[in-house]
């Protein structure tokens, strides 16, 4: 007969797992979008700065500009990397409870 203490527990892990599994299906997809973007940038990054090379200020500025958006969008591709991460430990966790 299972105990109904342990039954609850039971049923508690499950629903922490599946709300996890959502928030890690959720992560992967921004990381997805976020990379993307981020190769985006980098080509327009690689552009503007052979631009600011043989141009002027304006073209310098563009390049400064670019070479931020880049910084930008790899910072956020590392926290959702740390984000998934953590989620994941977390799912492993609670996993080995289920067992």
């Amino acid at each position: 007969m299972i105990r109904p203490a342990y039954h609850a527990t039971v049923k508690r892990t499950e629903r922490r797992l599946l709300a996890i599994h959502d928030q890690i299906a959720a992560i992967e997809e921004q990381l997805r979008l976020t990379r993307e973007e981020l190769i985006i940038h980098q080509h327009l990054d690689d552009d503007a700065r052979r631009d600011a090379t043989v141009g002027g200020p304006i073209e310098r500025e563009d390049a400064r500009i670019t070479g931020a958006d880049v910084a930008r969008f790899q910072a956020v591709t590392h926290r959702l990397e740390r984000q998934l991460a953590r989620l994941r430990e977390k799912r492993a966790r609670l996993l080995s409870r289920l067992d």
